[in-house]
């Protein structure tokens, strides 16, 4: 068997551990790239030590990687500010000003899930959140089930495009590029998206009128007076981005320093006990773990891949098949569709970079820009049948709903993102390009 038969191989028993043995994505890709590496030696029994050491090494490599530091400290960042509980007086700040059109709740959950996500940085936890604050209060003013948990859906999947975002912070680790720009470079699609999240409510409850019913409107000293509530996060947003664009500070420096600040200012606040703090250090330690263990996973499948030479025959067979750029990149977006259907989105886009990387750099196309469009395209896997974590998520903490009218709610919003991305692919420098050259 030829070395890149042999990497095809690696990959279809990878995903029948994945779906049919429910292996997880990191143990599942070392043990397929452990083994893929040992047949490519001469004494495969010989090389199980030379083999492992080299696995053992790569581990070592991913878990005492200084720069890797800002993972655990953007992940504790986002769930301090969950404990704190700030995603309900987001709700509630967003509410006053926006609760009293029709459909009004719903464009609330949706704003609040993006103030929220600028913090939290992920989408299962700003699911689980939004649905515990927002869908008790829409069952309140009797929205439709659909159009309710539709909205919280959306709105959590925010939380992978706003920045800070972890899977964005993963990619320009493993990729080597400038954090600051992707999170720089992120910041248009995610208000374009986040507007056309909006104004999809806005269409939904003019079809379906009794959908979303008005919510009482609030008076001005109301509104006024909810603002100061969440300036915390605001400062927080405006300090990780103003650090980041001066080149000065690192990433690890700027996740540090923010966490320092969201303590300080949620112990003002007296929002965080000793119980909320010692929670939101489990939950970091569990969730870094996780990443670790799929990033240090994908790095030994990776090397796998590579010594089969599966991504430069693709690249190579692709330049020499004389189809144009943009066809292969809508061939590998749709991949990235199919893949964050069926799976948590970083462990896909780890598992994909050593194939399709090599072809996106032959190809031209700049890594940052690429980064920004994955991150869009793989975070609508969570939302689209058969997995959409967040749609499970949804489905399990609302009451008398069914999974499948969290999955219909979800799939009004597909067009929005399909066009976010179509504006990424057609004016690539002034959505993400133009913003991410102010970073360094």
């Amino acid at each position: 068997m030829s070395d890149p038969l042999l990497g095809v191989l690696g990959i279809v028993v990878m995903l029948v551990g994945l779906f049919v043995l429910n292996m997880s994505p990191g143990p599942a890709m070392a043990l397929i790239g452990f083994l893929g590496l040992l047949c490519f030696q001469d004494a495969p029994l010989h090389a199980v030590g030379p083999c492992l050491s080299t696995v053992a090494s790569t581990f070592w490599e991913q878990f005492s990687k200084a720069d890797f530091t800002v993972i655990p400290l953007f992940i504790l960042l986002g769930e301090i500010i969950y404990y704190a509980g700030y995603s309900g007086q987001l709700f509630d700040a967003t509410q006053k000003w926006f609760g009293h059109r029709r459909g009004g709740l719903a464009i609330t959950t949706v704003l609040a899930s993006a103030g929220f996500s600028a913090i939290c940085g992920s989408n299962t936890a700003t699911a689980a959140t939004m649905s515990a604050v927002a869908i008790p209060a829409m069952r309140e003013y009797n929205y439709h089930p659909v159009l309710k948990t539709g909205a919280v859906a959306a709105g959590s999947t925010l939380g992978v495009m706003v920045p800070p975002s972890i899977v964005l912070v993963v990619y320009g680790l493993y990729t080597g590029q400038s954090i600051g720009k992707l999170f720089f470079g992120s910041v248009i699609p995610s208000l374009v998206l986040t507007v056309l999240i909006v104004f999809t409510v806005v269409g939904i409850c003019r079809l379906h009128p009794l959908w979303g019913p008005a919510h009482a409107r609030s008076s001005w000293r109301e509104k006024l007076a909810a603002v100061p509530r969440v300036l915390d996060i605001l400062v927080l947003f405006c300090v990780i981005m103003a650090a980041l664009v001066t080149g000065k500070v690192a990433p690890t420096e700027v996740a540090g320093v923010s966490c320092v600040l969201a303590i300080g200012m949620c112990l003002i606040r007296r929002k965080l006990t000793w119980g909320k703090f010692r929670d939101a250090l489990r939950d970091t330690l569990r969730i870094t773990c996780m990443v670790f263990l799929i990033m240090a996973g994908a790095k030994v499948f990776g090397m796998f891949l590579s010594r089969s030479c599966l991504p430069y025959e693709i690249a190579q067979a692709v330049g020499n098949s004389g189809l144009p750029s943009p066809v292969v990149l809508g061939l590998m977006l749709l991949c990235y569709v199919l893949g964050g259907c069926l799976m948590d989105a970083l462990a896909f886009l780890l598992i994909s970079l050593p194939i399709f990387l090599p072809l996106v750099e032959a190809m031209g196309y700049d890594p940052v820009w690429f980064g920004v469009v994955v991150c869009v395209v793989t975070t609508l896997g969570a939302i689209t049948p058969p997995i959409g974590v967040s749609c499970y998520v949804i489905a399990g903490m609302a009451k008398n709903v069914r999974v499948e009218q969290v999955f219909r709610g979800a799939l009004y919003y597909v067009p929005s993102y399909i066009l976010t991305i179509l504006a990424l692919i057609a004016f690539p420098y002034f959505t993400v390009n133009w913003l991410a050259s102010f970073a360094r």
